[in-house]
């Protein structure tokens, strides 16, 4: 039964406490229209508030018929509905659309999120997506952290993210709907290969399954929970090298470092000046090492969202360059 596999998940990552209050992101497709039934469906039972959010991007002509559908399914669940439309072509200037959206989407969320005192969102990711994404990563290149793919619950910009539907088949969604007469909106643009995600999606994994491997779904998903366990102990192994929001290591305590634990302090440090680690890549993390071992003191290395890194007598700083001074510093107790 989904329910019963729904709060399996939910329990074996604690992604739900009493009195909870959590913004569902509801599009109107299959995957987040079951995730917005299962919850509700569980909300009396675990004691927690829930809300439904949609964010229109405006691309595609039909888009407002989809805001109006989660609007009648929060409606006729009597769950309170936040709903907020982009301007045309407000995502077209510049970068990769797909990510816009997203982006777009993640502030839409928070917002409500923050306007309502909630303290997590609710994002429909299931266990194709995961298998989908680490795919994608691997062939784009990648490390440990994108091996781990999507995590079932982590922080960003402030917010708990929770995906309760992460261990669940997109088959079995679609069974749930079937079965309780949901009729969900489709996305056709899912089935044309223009965007990469869809070109894993709609043909290289089906020859995978069919050439290589029957199970390639499962060994890409079970390969990225391994690489998840592991990231997660570098994680904090490094975080308890450099303190919460610490913009400095001791030069002798990074350079005597492991290496992998020296690119995981690089990592964290810079997602404490930035708030995230997205944009910086092995070849960044590779020249502050290359500069920490190898560069004079006064090197400096400039790494992605106006962050840079120079190597004092006794430490490497970590700095916002266009402030042209250092944002912030703890006390390396470390040095």
């Amino acid at each position: 039964m989904l329910l019963q596999k729904f709060k399996e998940t939910v329990k074996k990552y604690n992604l739900i406490n009493k009195r909870d209050r959590i913004v569902a992101g509801v599009s109107g497709g299959p995957d987040s229209l079951a995730l917005l039934f299962l919850l509700d469906q569980l909300r009396k039972e675990l004691g927690f508030v829930l809300f439904v959010a949609h964010l229109d991007h405006a691309l595609r002509k039909e888009s407002a018929i989809d805001a109006a559908f989660v609007g009648g399914v929060a409606a006729k669940l009597g769950l309170p509905f936040f709903f907020a439309r982009l301007k045309a072509g407000k995502l077209s200037s510049g970068g990769s659309v797909e990510e816009a959206a997203r982006n777009a989407r993640l502030d839409f969320l928070c917002k409500v999120a923050r306007e309502n005192k909630a303290n997590k969102i609710a994002l429909g990711h299931h266990f194709d997506d995961q298998a989908e994404t680490v795919l994608m990563r691997i062939l784009r290149g990648t490390g440990l952290y994108g091996l781990a793919g999507i995590l079932p619950k982590r922080n960003m910009r402030g917010q708990v993210i929770i995906r309760p539907l992460i261990e669940i088949k997109r088959s079995q969604i679609e069974a749930f709907l079937k079965k309780r007469g949901i009729r969900p909106r489709r996305d056709a643009s899912n089935k044309e290969d223009i965007y990469f995600r869809n070109k894993i999606r709609n043909k290289l994994l089906p020859l995978l399954e069919k050439e290589y491997n029957l199970n390639i779904r499962e060994v890409l998903v079970n390969m990225s929970d391994s690489a998840a366990c592991d990231y997660d102990y570098l994680r904090r192994r490094a975080a308890s090298v450099t303190p919460a929001r610490a913009t400095k290591i001791g030069l002798d305590r990074f350079v005597n470092m492991h290496q992998a634990l020296r690119r995981m302090v690089v990592r964290n440090i810079f997602g404490a000046l930035k708030g995230d680690t997205r944009r910086i890549t092995f070849r960044h993390i590779n020249e502050v090492e290359d500069m920490a071992l190898n560069r004079p003191t006064g090197s400096v290395v400039d790494l992605p969202c106006a962050v840079s890194v120079i190597k004092k007598k006794d430490s490497l700083y970590f700095y916002y360059r266009k402030r042209g001074q250092r944002l912030f510093f703890m006390r390396d107790n470390h040095a």
